[in-house]
């Protein structure tokens, strides 16, 4: 049995042949690929709350779509031009980590991680039980598309 004969055996799994293996391996990296981006629009719902949440538009989501180092700010009397001008910021990096994300950046996933991470520190700090719920929602949306991502470059 040659060489090439033998790594195309240990490639192939029980009852599979070669070409069955490599379209089986092409879906998976293409489910992959889907999940993560998927898991990426996440970031623009994440900016769309946080748009409601600017107290702009007729329709309140307080409750939900609180952002708290916002609403830490507006606690200690921040002034309104500051308090649109965080929000403002806060929706731009949401709406720049979505698109990197989409084009298969873990990185933007990672610190979508470790910004709603923080932000969930100061909800804590308001007792914003049910916007915490919604920022846990999509850190843990976030963690299963850097892990989509992760394993994508793995295979």
């Amino acid at each position: 049995m040659g060489q090439a004969t033998k790594m195309q055996t240990l490639n192939v799994r029980a009852g599979q042949t070669q070409e069955e293996y490599l379209a089986a391996e092409h879906q998976r990296r293409e489910d992959l690929r889907v999940d993560s981006q998927g898991d990426a629009t996440y970031f623009f719902w994440a900016a769309g709350l946080a748009a409601l949440s600017t107290r702009l538009f007729p329709i309140r989501v307080d409750g939900i779509a609180s952002i708290g180092l916002i609403e830490l700010a507006r606690f200690y009397k921040g002034s309104p031009l500051t308090l649109y001008g965080m929000t403002a910021t806060w929706i731009i990096v949401l709406l720049a980590l979505g698109f990197a994300a989409r084009a298969g950046h873990r990185w933007a996933f990672l610190l979508g991680i470790a910004l709603y991470g923080a932000d969930m520190i100061a909800l804590t700090m308001l007792f914003s039980i049910l916007a915490f719920g919604v920022h846990a929602f999509f850190v843990y949306r976030w963690f299963q598309g850097q892990n989509a991502l992760q394993e994508l470059k793995q295979i």
